[in-house]
């Protein structure tokens, strides 16, 4: 499977030199997938590959650079539109890893702008971003009330001249999840990184980045989010962080990510974290299907997953009515 080859030159980036033509045609296809083409480029600058891969991965990561100063820029400018509030930016995810120079940055694919604000201070940071230029991405009527009853963060919102999103986040997983993190001590303990900017404490880094892929979602992206959290350990390291992540309710999401890191970056961790459980290689299979055209493979285990996600998020009941209300507006959760 290509996907596999992408773990492969992630973790080893000398085993790139024996790809023929084919495999650097999987490794290419599967790595712009996954959204991680500008981090593999990263990681295989410098060595003599064929001319046609590396004018791709040159292209890649004069991408990603483009991408790391447009992300920062809009910090900035989200920056400046909740000062008069007195809301500092609270960055979130990949705007968070290149703003503070860490190794989860170096290339990363970066999309929307997430930030986090308390919940009290929401209504404040909303009316200083619609004056700042912001607008709702989401007209439904529908989609607007779910998102402000049950999900953790506001309805998206662009820009309209920059055409860039942020997400306003006001904890890390939705109301209706089944653990509630602890979202002002995910404030407090908050660092600065730069005037006016903050990031996430380094253990709720992690355990944020557990959360997103393990507790909430159809671990799309995968191979990317296991990245995230194999640089995040090895920047960080590991002490303090269980009982961090059993604070917030999410050792088991951290666990089992933190076990998934391991099996395809080989991330280092205590023995006694390793022990897999029978669940382990379907997230795996979930996450390694891509074949040699970066195509998805195993539609039903990605379904299987969809309906985990949303099952996750929502009580049974809440979740059929949901399905159905987006199944009758033409959503199709597999393509």
């Amino acid at each position: 499977m290509s996907a596999q080859l992408v773990v492969r030159v992630l973790r080893e980036p000398g085993s790139a030199l024996s790809l023929d033509a084919a495999g650097w045609t999987a490794v290419i296809a599967a790595a712009r997938a996954e959204q991680i083409i500008g981090t593999l480029a990263h990681r295989v600058d410098g060595l003599k590959i064929p001319p046609a891969a590396a004018r791709v991965l040159a292209d890649a990561r004069a991408s990603a650079e483009q991408g790391r100063i447009a992300a920062l820029w809009e910090a900035e400018m989200a920056r400046r539109a909740l000062a008069p509030a007195g809301i500092s930016v609270l960055l979130l995810k990949g705007t968070a890893f290149v703003a503070a120079g860490l190794k989860a940055g170096q290339g990363r694919s970066i999309g929307d702008l997430d930030i986090l604000v308390s919940r009290d201070r929401l209504d404040a940071a909303e009316a200083a971003l619609l004056a700042a230029g912001w607008e709702w991405v989401k007209p439904d009527p529908y989609d607007d009330a779910y998102y402000r009853r049950w999900m953790h963060e506001l309805p998206p919102m662009i820009h309209r001249d920059r055409d860039r999103m942020i997400d306003v986040h006001h904890t890390i997983l939705p109301l209706t999840a089944r653990v509630r993190p602890d979202a002002d001590g995910l404030i407090a303990r908050a660092v600065e990184i730069a005037p006016g900017l903050r990031m996430l404490a380094p253990d709720d880094v992690i355990v944020h980045a557990a959360a997103h892929l393990i507790a909430d979602g159809d671990l799309a992206g995968g191979l990317r989010n296991l990245w995230d959290i194999h640089c995040l350990v090895e920047e960080f390291g590991v002490e303090g962080l269980q009982a961090r992540a059993r604070h917030h309710g999410l050792w088991p999401a951290v666990a089992r990510s933190l076990r998934l890191a391991h099996a395809l970056y080989g991330t280092e961790l205590p023995p006694e974290w390793l022990r897999r459980d029978a669940l382990d290689a379907l997230f795996l299979r979930r996450i390694l299907s891509r074949d040699g055209w970066g195509r998805r493979t195993r539609k039903l285990t990605e379904f299987g997953f969809y309906l985990r996600g949303h099952w996750l998020r929502m009580p049974l009941a809440m979740l059929a009515r949901h399905l159905w209300i987006k199944w009758r507006g033409g959503h199709r959760p597999v393509g």
